[in-house]
């Protein structure tokens, strides 16, 4: 039996971590303010713009159950430091990019790193703490999520405002350099060795469900990503083989767990393992809601009421800020309070939602920014209960072994519900613009929109709540019969 017992640079190591995690994740969002000074001075193709914001989500949410899965198998250290020198190089490449071209071969390649690298905060989180720790370990790593998707807009504006155009849009990549290169050099003090060697590639890595997954992940998301291109349209078989290549790659997993070998993604993990399935369809349904309605605000604030990109950053501050405080609170309350916490922060979330949707109704011109602050502020607060609770709840009974890949696939079922939101919430702005409804009234529309993808969040995880508390008793009925019944033999 093993015994656990607590590294003692497990705090230092869970902050190296997050901080490359932060950087990751925050590149999601960072550049889509820098997009007006990147076609300006590469002259490049809107069409080729787009790429540069969606080839990196793309190749982001493709290789996060495989890098997840290579964490588990070769060792998270390993795989950590491997895929964070892989995101400073291709960073410094993305920053020195001369054409269009190779702007979008290095945001592909920027990705490819950071999707490897993101799932092994989750696995080691999993491997470095126990009990409540863990609840305040994922508080921070939720966070980190949280803030790193709210941030980006204001961070990407702050950078273009100290560096300024033509090319200050590079320091948006370059930034990454120095963090990382410390990043780096602190994990390899910091980061646990493993206590034993890595294991074969060739016998531990399930290449097949590799390709049978990303082809499904790809049929799903290139149409999302690329529909302001008319994707929906031009790529909607890729659904099809999406269905087609997502049924042969379960089939697949559970012929390899039949023949005893390690599959990619243990379907058992979703079946088997009380609280996974729920929980991350808890997560994806929220991304897909929360993170959607950033495009939309940056269209309204820019666009519809001539805020530059800082101001527009800026207005949506205090969701980032609230959410900030509340994860890491929320990280040492979920062992006491558990689901409940995920329940407040929705309806708070969607509370928020609603009142920036009336609001907009309003036609505040512009002090919007000012009148949307509380609101938001109270959505963000509400969403740091979501994410850091959640994530715990959804990981806090998958084996170790198992930690890294589930990580992935949560992340994964995220990106997804991001690309779905982002679409979803864009149409229906676009939608009532075009129809000349105005600024405020497209606004107000995907608002609604957003809180109800929300709410079919909060439907879930009230279902989720009743399910544990059925499972509960049930736990505690069988011990108040094995104590009678050892009870009554004594």
């Amino acid at each position: 039996m093993n015994t656990y017992v607590p590294d003692p640079r497990r705090w230092k190591a869970l902050a190296v971590s997050l901080a490359a995690g932060f950087m990751g994740l925050l590149d999601v969002s960072i550049v889509n303010t820098a997009l007006p000074s990147i076609q300006k001075d590469l002259g490049a193709s809107s069409g080729g713009i787009q790429w540069v914001v969606s080839g990196y989500a793309l190749a982001f949410g493709l290789v996060l159950v495989s890098g997840g899965r290579l964490g588990d198998a070769l060792g998270r250290r390993r795989m950590f430091l491997f895929a964070l020198a892989a995101f400073v190089l291709t960073s410094a490449f993305a920053g020195a990019a001369p054409n269009e071209t190779t702007l979008i071969i290095a945001r592909l390649l920027q990705g490819f790193a950071s999707g490897m690298m993101t799932p092994q905060n989750s696995g080691m989180i999993q491997d470095l703490f126990r009990g409540a720790e863990r609840g305040r370990a994922f508080g921070m790593f939720g966070a980190t999520v949280g803030i790193s998707t709210a941030v980006g807009p204001v961070l990407g504006g702050v950078i273009l405002a100290v560096f300024g155009d033509p090319e200050g849009w590079r320091w948006v990549f370059y930034v990454n350099v120095p963090i990382g290169i410390l990043a780096f050099a602190l994990a390899l003090r910091w980061l646990p060795k493993p206590e034993t060697p890595a294991r074969s590639l060739r016998g531990e890595i399930d290449f097949v469900g590799i390709m049978l997954l990303g082809v499904a992940v790809l049929g799903v998301l290139l149409p999302l990503i690329e529909s302001e291109q008319g994707g929906l349209s031009s790529l909607w078989w890729l659904f099809v083989v999406a269905v087609v290549f997502g049924f042969a790659f379960v089939r697949w997993e559970r012929s390899m767990v039949r023949r005893g070998r390690p599959p990619l993604l243990d379907t058992r993990l979703f079946t088997g393992t009380p609280g996974y399935a729920s929980g991350a369809a808890v997560g994806a349904l929220y991304f897909s809601g929360f993170t959607g309605m950033w495009l939309v605000f940056a269209i309204f604030f820019q666009q519809g009421l001539g805020y530059t990109p800082l101001q527009s950053g800026l207005a949506v501050t205090s969701f980032a800020l609230g959410s900030a405080v509340s994860a890491a609170i929320a990280g040492r309350l979920v062992s006491k309070w558990g689901r409940k916490l995920t329940v407040a922060g929705l309806v708070m979330v969607i509370a928020g939602m609603v009142t920036v949707a009336v609001l907009a109704g309003q036609d505040p011109g512009a002090a919007a920014g000012w009148w949307f602050a509380f609101p938001l502020l109270v959505a963000g607060v509400g969403g740091g209960m979501v994410i850091s609770p959640n994530t715990t709840l959804t990981l806090e009974c998958v084996p170790t072994s198992m930690a890294g890949v589930a990580g992935g696939a949560l992340q994964t079922g995220q990106r997804i519900g991001t690309a779905i939101g982002t679409v979803v919430l864009a149409s229906v702005f676009h939608a009532v613009l075009g129809a000349n409804g105005g600024y405020p009234s497209a606004l107000t529309a995907a608002m609604l929109c957003a809180a109800a993808l929300t709410s079919s969040a909060l439907l879930l995880a009230v279902i989720e709540l009743r399910a544990r508390r059925k499972r509960r008793s049930l736990t505690e009925r069988e011990e108040a019969e094995r104590a009678a019944a050892d009870s009554q033999r004594g």
